[in-house]
């Protein structure tokens, strides 16, 4: 979320001096006051962050009152503007809890595909970000839209004002965006970009459906089976033995497992809990990203396919801004922060990068020496070095990974859904065969 700050004070002779900045966060804007208090020797008397505002406005012969939102700096900057509008009764309240949500990759998506469509029927740039900003629902994404048109209308460099925002639209969204604003045709970059978003969104949700879905059920499952081990099978079983009599084996080791489950559970909750909180805080530190990327491409069945993935994305990000960014080595970054892999991105801003810059290597050989890459991408790397085309190279590459992957994908989701019913239906026949284990029960009559 970006927000804005608005700062007063005077300088060394006296002069007051006030401005308006824009960070990402609270910390970020007082390190930015700091420092151009410091550069500039002000002496800052007020620091104001611009808020929303709720207002009602009531006015005779209408009931209901009219409500609106309003952002700004302070309550008076909002009660000054309705008195010049001619209004003398009214009620103006801050926003207590604003929790912005971030704009989902549907929302980037729609904008950048409605850009193109608008860009090819000739209409400017700023009219287009004015009028989606309008009919924008999400609120993070219609600010960000306001405050880039009136950055581009000031002057600002494309480049500079989106990745401003990547925080909204996402850091390669952000790139191609500024960059589309300096090349010649910014309706084939906006619609090179919206594939991007589209084919990446594609592979997001096959993994989530190859690993997430069935996981949930799996858990599902086991959950159910412990409440029925735990609450619902005591309840039978635990009447047979008022008198005194042998149980069957099966419903005997369920009844010692269910009160065993009952006694301990809060250690087999630890031996849970404990390894995915430490295995989820290790995973959200640098070191630890690195090493989940680079083990998770080992996984059998579908890490070859994650690894595929990774290389298809980084060559269609590639591919998509090697001719129109003019730094092949901001090129390569670029392509590498987008490929979400954080084993590859290292192994490609550590070896191969620093290889062409102070050893003079040429691209494939760079890239080959990283060690992420399968055969065949650097196999048609070289052919296309060879023949002086790296980009049609790079596009091939894309091409053949995204028809390979999605076809293997598909298949495997078939195939880790069909494991995940047999495993479903062989626990649900345990617990029939259990259950009616306790039918054949037959407690002595008596006198």
């Amino acid at each position: 979320m970006i927000l804005e700050y608005r700062f007063r004070g005077y300088g060394p002779q006296g002069k007051l001096v006030q401005g308006n900045f824009t960070v990402s966060s609270k910390a970020e804007a007082k390190t930015y006051m700091a420092k151009l208090a410091q550069k500039y020797q002000l002496r800052v008397e007020s620091l104001e962050k611009k808020k929303d505002f709720l207002y009602s406005v009531y006015t005779m012969g209408k009931k209901a009152p009219i409500k609106g939102r309003q952002s700004a700096f302070t309550k008076e900057e909002v009660e000054s503007a309705l008195q010049k509008m001619g209004y003398t009764k009214f009620k103006v309240n801050p926003v207590l809890f604003d929790f912005p949500i971030k704009p989902s990759g549907q929302d980037v998506m729609m904008f950048i595909k409605l850009s193109t469509t608008m860009l090819k029927d000739k209409m400017s740039f700023g009219r287009i970000l004015s009028m989606l900003a309008e009919e924008q629902t999400n609120r993070a994404m219609r600010e960000a839209l306001v405050q880039i048109e009136n950055q581009l209308k000031a002057g600002g460099e494309g480049k500079e004002v989106f990745m401003h925002y990547e925080n909204v639209f996402g850091k390669f969204p952000a790139f191609m965006l500024g960059l589309a604003t300096r090349s010649g045709n910014m309706a084939d970059v906006f619609e090179a970009t919206s594939k991007f978003i589209e084919r990446d969104m594609e592979i997001k949700k096959n993994i989530k459906k190859a690993l997430i879905s069935p996981l949930f059920a799996v858990l599902a499952t086991l959950a159910a089976v412990v409440y029925y081990v735990v609450k619902i099978f005591p309840a039978t079983a635990e009447l047979f033995l008022a008198y005194n009599m042998d149980l069957p084996p099966m419903t005997m080791f369920t009844l010692d497992m269910s009160h065993w489950l009952e006694k301990w559970w809060w250690i087999l909750a630890v031996m849970v809990l404990i390894p995915i909180v430490v295995i989820w805080r290790w995973w959200s530190t640098h070191k630890g990203r690195i090493w989940r990327d680079q083990h998770i491409i080992k996984l059998p069945l579908i890490g070859h396919l994650i690894h595929k993935s990774s290389i298809e994305i980084y060559f269609r990000v590639f591919g998509t801004i090697y001719a129109g960014a003019g730094d092949n080595i901001e090129t390569i970054r670029t392509a590498a922060e987008a490929c979400r892999n954080a084993w590859m991105e290292q192994q490609i801003k550590t070896i191969t990068i620093p290889m062409m810059l102070r050893e003079g290597e040429s691209f494939v050989q760079a890239m080959e020496a990283a060690g992420i890459f399968t055969k065949t991408a650097l196999t048609r790397l070289k052919t296309g070095q060879e023949t002086g085309n790296i980009l049609q190279a790079a596009q091939q590459i894309a091409t053949y990974y995204e028809a390979e992957t999605t076809y293997k994908m598909n298949t495997m989701i078939e195939y880790i859904q069909t494991i995940v019913s047999l495993f479903i239906s062989i626990v649900i026949m345990l617990l029939t065969v259990v259950s009616a284990e306790i039918a054949t029960i037959s407690p002595p009559t008596t006198m």
